[in-house]
């Protein structure tokens, strides 16, 4: 069951609003039904059967005689009257629908009834009189609660506009919140009004301006920084080719050196690029065979692959970046074999899966291992750029599509990437020569 606090902040508003205005209506119904306010009319009701009883003849008299006094004041007050004798006797007309005998007899008078719409009086020679007065006396109570019932309907229908209109400026604000939260620097608020809302909106684009101002001049200097390095790289190598013969350990290590640096700027360049870029436009992918590039990847690293024909619309440089760190990453940090599959996932989406048998990765890091420069502690085979997996993850939202890892209880670890497609055509299999 769902909590107040777990419902939408209109909602909450809204519910409090109306719980407050039908506590206040709730409570008047009881305080009115509550006092007695019968009581503050006996006085003139006892005043005016008395002024009856005085007219009325003795108990002596013949019945007929008693009968149209009462029918007199019947005519006179347009109201009806029962006159009865102390064993209950009635000594006037009979009515339709009759007034019953009183249950109880007491002096002074006193309503019979719930609603007040008999009023009992005892004679001073115990005959008892009744006054029975209109019946929408009854419905009188009732009509009173319905209006009140209606008034707080018709308040909370006028209250429902209001606050939905005011919760919808801070739902905005949320979620371009959750937005920004999320990477997407451009967010902002439409401001409207000039309350406390509309400050608040202001302050926060302000603020996501100074945010983003801030991030892109950092991407754009690690950007350039790392353009800068590839002309001091490319010199550093070829003098590394004078300075120290490729046999020799200290060529082959300065040179494994400078192509890691290498690899690593392309990978920064690269990253920068596609946070730049947030992801795709139609018009800057082209129609690829996707199985093509995958089928020279796993040939080039000696690895099997189960392929369908794709063909979809995609950044072929990319790709094939995203499919050779995967394999690379299953090479370096798992165990043979390693298996890559290609195929038809749903009606609008096709899979790109490298599974291994290595040592899997934990659960509690299932997400960090696509952080940039994240390594899993104590996990073997040579140390990488730490960029790979941040760069497939980045690709893969590029083109609108996903990337998740999961360990399959035969073992190892398998990365599959969702991503749009165009077509297929049948499915094939091709295997790389080892």
């Amino acid at each position: 069951m769902k909590k107040l606090t777990d419902l939408p902040m209109y909602q909450q508003v809204f519910l409090a609003v109306t719980g407050a205005i039908f506590v206040v209506i709730f409570s008047t119904i009881a305080i009115w039904l509550w006092m007695d306010d019968n009581n503050r009319h006996l006085s003139a009701f006892a005043t005016f059967t008395g002024m009856i009883e005085k007219s009325l003849p003795p108990s002596s008299a013949p019945t007929p005689v008693q009968t149209d006094a009462i029918e007199s004041w019947i005519e006179k007050t347009h109201t009806r009257f029962a006159l009865f004798s102390p064993e209950g006797k009635l000594l006037s007309r009979k009515l339709n629908p009759p007034i019953p005998f009183p249950k109880n007899i007491k002096p002074y008078g006193y309503f019979d009834d719930w609603y007040a719409t008999r009023f009992v009086w005892q004679l001073a020679d115990k005959r008892v009189l009744v006054v029975q007065f209109s019946d929408d006396r009854a419905n009188r109570p009732w009509l009173f609660i319905f209006m009140l019932l209606a008034l707080a309907c018709a308040v909370a229908l006028a209250a429902w506009p209001v606050v939905r209109r005011l919760m919808a400026r801070l739902e905005a604000l949320q979620q371009s919140v959750e937005s920004l939260g999320k990477g997407d620097l451009s967010s902002r608020v439409m401001i409207t009004g000039n309350d406390e809302v509309a400050r608040l909106a202001v302050s926060f684009n302000q603020s996501a301006s100074q945010l983003e101002k801030l991030v892109n001049a950092q991407k754009h200097m690690l950007a350039r920084t790392s353009h800068e390095l590839r002309s001091p790289l490319a010199r550093i190598q070829m003098a590394s080719v004078w300075l120290a013969p490729y046999s020799s350990p200290a060529g082959e290590e300065l040179r494994r050196s400078v192509a890691e640096l290498d690899e690593l700027v392309e990978e920064i360049l690269t990253m920068s690029r596609l946070e730049a870029a947030q992801i795709a436009s139609f018009q800057s992918l082209q129609s690829t065979d996707v199985t093509a590039i995958a089928a020279e990847e796993c040939a080039r690293a000696s690895v099997d692959l189960a392929a369908a024909h794709i063909i979809a619309l995609v950044d072929p440089s990319l790709i094939r970046r995203m499919m050779r760190n995967l394999i690379e990453n299953a090479l370096k940090h798992g165990e043979h074999p390693v298996n890559v599959t290609l195929h038809v996932s749903a009606a609008d989406t096709f899979e790109f899966a490298v599974c291994d048998r290595g040592p899997g990765i934990p659960v509690s890091e299932s997400n960090r291992i696509f952080e940039p420069f994240y390594r899993v502690e104590k996990q073997g085979g040579p140390e990488g750029t730490g960029l790979g997996l941040a760069l497939v993850k980045a690709v893969s939202e590029y083109h609108g599509g996903s990337v998740v890892v999961s360990n399959p209880e035969t073992g190892g670890v398998c990365f599959t990437v969702h991503l749009p497609y165009l077509r297929t055509t049948n499915t094939f299999d091709l295997t790389s020569a080892t």
